[in-house]
């Protein structure tokens, strides 16, 4: 066996993790301007910005548009309710099958598939 030295471990010497590394990052625009500061371009060098009425507007492929909302059939403050119904009338569904005695796969089919729509219900609660 190899014999300890006393002295500290190895990784005791440094308590904490090291300092992070800087970016070098800074200002990107000149210091004092303000956004409506552009310079207006001559109509020689204009690649996808347009000059109108001695403002620059930049071209609508180059902007952000935001998606378009989607149209909602049903209301967000109904979904957790369908959601709940849809999963107690499923196990409803499946106890009554066994209560009539018959216990079909009709009544556990019908009970599993409410069962799996007030899942799919609970995946689109937001």
């Amino acid at each position: 066996m190899a014999a300890r030295s006393g002295g500290s471990i190895a990784y005791a010497f440094a308590p904490m993790a090291p300092p992070k590394r800087k970016t070098g990052g800074g200002r990107v625009t000149p210091k004092g301007t303000r956004p409506g500061d552009r310079k207006v371009s001559s109509s020689s060098d204009r690649t996808d910005h347009e000059v109108t009425s001695s403002r620059t507007t930049v071209a609508a492929s180059s902007r952000y548009t935001p998606k378009a909302e989607k149209r909602r059939l049903i209301p967000p403050n109904m979904i957790p309710v369908i959601m709940v119904v849809l999963l107690i009338v499923g196990g409803l569904v499946i106890m009554a099958g066994y209560l009539v005695g018959d216990a079909s796969r009709w009544f556990t089919a019908l009970g599993l598939a409410c069962i799996l729509g007030g899942l799919w219900f609970a995946t689109k609660w937001e």
